[in-house]
């Protein structure tokens, strides 16, 4: 799975925020507000990658127990399903 084309990621007033830009705004309005591991998470969704990958990146990332990783990335993965930004 990977993040569909047309999103930007920023740091602005020491936030992360994820913005519709060209075509992905006349299906997506509004701002995305993402903690330090849902940047994580969407900068490993630029490529291709698999749950099983963001549970190795949150891993090798934070002191995480592996089943927290795993019911991290399914949430946040859901998340962005529900909202049609993943191909």
């Amino acid at each position: 799975m990977k993040i569909k084309d047309g999103f930007m990621l920023r740091k602005v007033g020491g936030q992360y925020v994820v913005v519709a830009l060209g075509e992905a705004s006349r299906s997506f309005n509004g701002i995305i507000r993402l903690n330090e591991t849902g940047r994580l998470l969407w900068e490993q969704l630029s490529a291709e990658k698999t749950e099983q990958q963001l549970c190795e990146a949150l891993l090798a990332e934070y002191d995480v127990t592996p089943q927290q990783a795993q019911a991290d990335v399914s949430e946040f993965v859901q998340t962005l399903k529900k909202a049609a930004l993943l191909v």
